[in-house]
């Protein structure tokens, strides 16, 4: 397992962005909450998740939750593993997904 880190922030443009790396479950997600909610009350936040090497479904949990708080778009590109679970879920219809050079929607 690779130790979970999520660490916020700002964007060029001027939208806060947590870069999540690790492997994220049901004990570690929480870090990825916490840190979100510390970072933004109801603005657009960008998630990047290309450092992410294993997520579950309690991580994807926690983007739709967050999503529903704020303005939320995945950084990729995605890593395979997460890519499928979104796939899997059909979640991967509900999230904006930007390259590191395009700027937040």
């Amino acid at each position: 397992m690779t130790t979970p880190k999520v660490t916020v922030k700002m964007g060029a443009d001027g939208v806060p962005v947590a870069v999540c790396s690790g492997d994220f479950d049901m004990d570690t997600t929480n870090l990825l909450v916490e840190a979100c909610y510390e970072a933004t009350s109801g603005q657009p936040l960008v998630v990047d998740v290309t450092q992410v090497t294993f997520a579950d479904s309690s991580f994807l949990n926690a983007l739709v939750r967050l999503r529903k708080d704020c303005p939320l778009t995945l950084q990729g590109p995605l890593p395979d593993q997460f890519r499928r679970l979104l796939e899997m879920t059909g979640a991967v219809g509900l999230f904006a997904i930007r390259r590191p050079t395009d700027p937040a929607r």
